[in-house]
């Protein structure tokens, strides 16, 4: 991972707003939705997620700039602590298992080597080991965040999303059947390690349904405007009718004003477990030729002079 800094584009001096900016200006950029065809751009929005995870963080800023934290929220190594005397050390060398070394010289806390217990001094910085005389659990790591984007027709039907993490990795998630905007998929111990053999996070996927060209989502229903020619209106018509499950003919009674809203049971946002689910609701749409039609013209003509109405005022 490179520097967080470098990443975003911006100096270490950056205030939070300008780094916030920085972020949004990549994000937007690369984001998987805008570049499904360039695996590069994938990975450069999962670098600059990983970035502003760092330094977008107030803490985790701090923690980097001091040296404490990598750029991708892990503990360096260090040396030279001193407490009462001693030393204490950490080593990971070729990335295995982690080490840790005490040397005590001289007299700790309480007078005398005897009179300190390394073990508290494990548990007082990285809540892990023990303290004297009470068990502790090593920490746990950090959960992630991420906001994930899912097409309507997966989110009624259920399908695989493939999700870009702040951490760079790109994973392949389930989306049940009827998941909304808004709900979060928790993948247990996908998250970030524990720094000392403790449980892994877990990664928290709030769901953000896009939008479609067709279909809109109102609850557990699901909105569609279907266009009618003026003559089906007006004589009543069978016409096919898109739904999120499949094509379904629909009876279309004559007369029908344009706004009128038909409903479609169960075709709708299914509930989990697929029990049950919302429904279409079909607003008709009445719309007129393209081009001028002489022949439409005159008989409307004849119509107003001979047969008006006045649908404004409520009556006929």
């Amino acid at each position: 991972m490179r520097d967080p800094y470098s990443v975003l584009g911006v100096s270490k001096s950056a205030t939070a707003d300008e780094i916030k900016k920085a972020f949004r200006r990549l994000a937007k950029k690369y984001h998987p939705d805008q570049n499904k065809s360039d695996p590069k751009a994938q990975e450069k929005f999962a670098e600059a997620n990983q970035a502003y995870e760092i330094i977008g963080d107030e803490k985790k800023r701090a923690s980097f700039d001091r040296g404490e934290i990598d750029a991708e929220g892990k503990p360096r190594g260090f040396e030279g602590f001193q407490p009462g005397g001693g030393n204490y050390r950490y080593s990971n060398p070729g990335g295995g298992a982690q080490h840790f070394e005490f040397e005590f010289g001289g007299a700790g806390p309480g007078g005398g080597r005897a009179g300190f217990d390394p073990s508290d001094l494990f548990g007082d910085l990285f809540g892990a080991g023990r303290r004297r005389g009470a068990g502790m659990p090593p920490r746990r790591g950090e959960d992630i965040s991420a906001v994930v984007t899912v097409q309507l027709l997966d989110a009624i039907r259920g399908g695989e999303v493939r999700v870009a993490l702040p951490t760079g990795r790109l994973l392949d998630v389930k989306v049940p059947a009827g998941i909304e905007s808004g709900q979060q998929i928790r993948l247990k111990g996908q998250g970030g390690p524990a720094p000392f053999g403790g449980e892994a996070g877990d990664i928290l996927l709030t769901i953000q349904i896009a939008p479609h060209p067709q279909f809109k989502v109102d609850g557990r229903d699901v909105r569609l405007d279907l266009p009618l020619t003026l003559y089906e209106a007006v004589l009543g018509a069978k016409v096919d009718v898109p739904t999120p499950t499949g094509q379904v003919e629909l009876s279309i009674p004559a007369n029908s004003n344009s706004g009128r809203t038909m409903r479609l049971r169960g075709k709708g946002l299914p509930e989990h477990g697929g029990k049950s689910a919302g429904d279409l609701l079909v607003t008709l749409k009445i719309v007129l030729p393209e081009t001028p039609d002489p022949e439409l013209e005159a008989t409307m003509r004849k119509m107003q002079a001979d047969r008006p109405y006045k649908p404004r005022s409520g009556k006929s």
